[in-house]
């Protein structure tokens, strides 16, 4: 038995041990992060009457945005890592009228990349953002990699123009990368938000997926807590005298359900409340933990600008690293 399984915060479940520590992140009005009370679980995977997950997966077209910029090659290599990841085929888009050079070029980094030579190229026209949305509807693509075009404003790195459009309108999911590199890098800290959706149950299955691949070290499944959320849940709790400081045990069972629907994984899990001012405070957080991706399930669109809820809105600006759009 561990210290976690002998802590009165602990308890069994069919998926294992979970253990309770509790802290809070405010957000203050300079973006600091301050620590007051911790809010976290760990679920340590084992066999107990659980089923591993199935290895499938729905992303069988990936493709990738691509430019002759000085990130080309990374932004490639970064699309084959998710491509191996997911045993997809991949598709190149690139905006530009198709000519000689760039077919040699695009031949040349095939080969040095490994990629088939065959590997299908849409030749696209017109305002980008246009042209590569228009590209993901007409080939059916499941899953878009880009790089994240950040520029670094204070203390926060934002989207650029176009990266933010394919967040909002892409019909398919979006992964960006900030930093591309031609030797990528594992993923060995994975911050997924929660939502407790059958939708938001199948993305968490599959960012399992990908988290067994890398391999991950850490995957933070957080659940974001605003001032707004806060006095909402005042309105009810004040009629009994409940305080709203801490999840309640209601909030507490719902992260476990959603955590143990997963299924049975080797990748360790832990849970966070994330309390601030507005949802900008899960941003804080997933730097102070540095992780390597954000992952946050979405409904798919049809095309049109999505209003993402107020306490992920910040996503498409701000972009703290790695992010992942699940649709």
């Amino acid at each position: 038995m561990t210290d976690d399984e002998g802590s009165p915060n602990a308890r069994m479940t069919k998926g294992g041990w979970l253990s309770f520590h509790y802290s809070d992140f405010v957000i203050s009005s300079s973006l600091d992060i301050r620590h007051s009370r911790s809010v976290c679980r760990m679920l340590e995977s084992t066999e107990i009457d659980a089923q591993l997950m199935p290895s499938s997966s729905s992303y069988k077209t990936i493709a990738v945005a691509t430019t002759f910029s000085p990130r080309f090659k990374q932004v490639l290599a970064e699309a084959k890592r998710i491509r191996d990841r997911f045993s997809a085929e991949l598709h190149l888009i690139h905006v530009g009228r198709r000519n000689g050079e760039r077919s040699r070029k695009f031949s040349d980094v095939l080969a040095e990349l490994e990629l088939p030579a065959n590997s299908p190229i849409h030749y696209e026209e017109g305002d980008p953002a246009e042209a590569i949305l228009a590209a993901l509807a007409r080939e059916r693509i499941d899953m878009l990699v880009a790089g994240a075009l950040e520029k670094e404003i204070v203390l926060h790195p934002f989207l650029g123009n176009v990266a933010r459009r394919l967040v909002r309108e892409a019909i398919c999911s979006v992964m960006l990368f900030t930093h591309p590199e031609k030797k990528p890098k594992p993923l060995r800290r994975i911050a997924f938000i929660a939502d407790h959706s059958p939708e938001g149950v199948a993305a968490l299955k599959t960012t399992l997926l990908l988290a067994q691949g890398e391999p991950c070290e850490r995957l933070y499944v957080i659940a974001i807590v605003t001032a707004f959320d806060e006095a909402r849940a005042s309105i009810g709790s004040d009629a009994v005298g409940a305080s709203t400081q801490k999840p309640n045990h209601a909030e507490e069972d719902a992260l476990e359900e959603l955590v143990l629907s997963a299924g049975a994984t080797e990748v360790p899990i832990e849970t966070r409340f994330i309390r601030g001012a507005t949802g900008l405070a899960a941003s804080d957080f997933v730097r102070s933990v540095e992780a390597d991706l954000l992952v946050v399930p979405l409904p798919k669109t049809a095309g049109t600008v999505q209003q993402l809820p107020s306490n992920i809105a910040w996503i498409s600006d701000v972009i703290p690293c790695n992010l992942w759009v699940i649709r």
